[in-house]
């Protein structure tokens, strides 16, 4: 898969060796005829990051190779201002740098924002051909800055998860954020092609508002700074919220075989993610539906050699 290549931090790089880099990746997708459009892009949002945003820059190529996508993040969370539609000349529009993202519009097929916790994802579709007239409009995406509500749970269920492996679920967090962010992005950009993302993407929703307090999310983001190698989480939970999990584990198995045949451009899991969610989640569903906790089974494996 040679678009799940490292991103590519701005640094040491220069904004040449960005665009020859995300020339390269097109090339690697078998997509060359994209390469103007994405370095053209590429150039605006990396200028605007490095004027505009926070560091650190990154610059990743994800999406399909169908349909390729340039992202630049930034640590920044401050909303990009929209371009107003305008009429430009295309060989002005060559010539120019740093001139905002209405270029990004004319250059993509779709783009947009996604806004993080820790910063902001600012991507486009690169097109074959630069449009003469203004492009697609931008869409803002993602988690925005607004007070946590905290709301009452209907037939809450108390859950105990215990001897979380602290490592394994890092990486599962990690995995986790990349492929919803992937699923929203291919769901708003071309829904129609990727029926999957879609419902991916809205079933990620539906857990978000069910689970108004989380999984225990933030109990496991703070035990990840104390180094120990384990946690046992207490939550409490709405029971409905099985329903949604059990099905949120048969779609991660159907999304892993979509990754295998290199159409989603994010890894699938290895084995033993595979083992650890299905655990993790399992725990969950089981005692919504009156069954007693079980460690994680390698802790269980220690304590029955002990």
């Amino acid at each position: 898969m040679p678009l799940n290549r490292p991103a590519l931090t701005l640094g040491p790089a220069s904004v040449a060796d960005v665009r020859a880099w995300v020339a390269q990746s097109c090339r690697d997708a078998g997509r060359p005829e994209l390469v103007e459009c994405a370095e053209l892009g590429v150039s605006e949002l990396v200028a605007n990051a490095l004027l505009h945003g926070a560091k650190p820059v990154q610059v990743r190529v994800r999406g399909t190779h169908g349909h390729p996508r340039v992202e630049v993040r930034d640590a920044s969370v401050q909303q990009p201002v929209l371009p107003r539609p305008t009429s430009h000349d295309a060989d002005d529009l060559l010539r120019t740098f740093g001139r905002g993202l209405s270029i990004v519009a004319r250059v993509s097929t779709a783009w947009g924002a996604e806004i993080e916790r820790d910063g902001k994802v600012v991507w486009f579709v690169p097109a074959e051909e630069i449009a003469d007239q203004d492009g697609p409009e931008g869409v803002i995406s993602g988690r925005v800055d607004v007070p946590e509500r905290r709301v009452e749970l209907e037939d809450p269920v108390d859950v105990q998860v215990l001897g979380v492996p602290l490592e394994l679920y890092a990486g599962f967090r990690g995995h986790f954020r990349e492929l919803r962010r992937e699923v929203r992005l291919l769901a708003i950009a071309h829904a129609s092609d990727y029926p999957l993302a879609k419902s991916l993407s809205e079933l990620f929703d539906a857990l978000e508002h069910q689970l108004a307090g989380g999984l225990g999310q933030d109990d496991l983001v703070r035990a990840l700074d104390t180094g120990l190698p384990t946690v046992d989480l207490q939550v409490r939970m709405p029971r409905a919220a099985a329903e949604t999990l059990q099905r949120l584990l048969e779609l991660l198995d159907v999304t892993d075989e979509f990754c295998r045949q290199e159409r989603l451009l994010t890894l699938a899991r290895d084995r033993e993610q595979v083992e650890f969610q299905r655990w993790f989640f399992g725990e969950y569903i089981r005692q919504a539906r009156g069954a007693d906790p079980v460690p994680w089974p390698a802790q269980s494996r220690e304590h029955a050699a002990g």
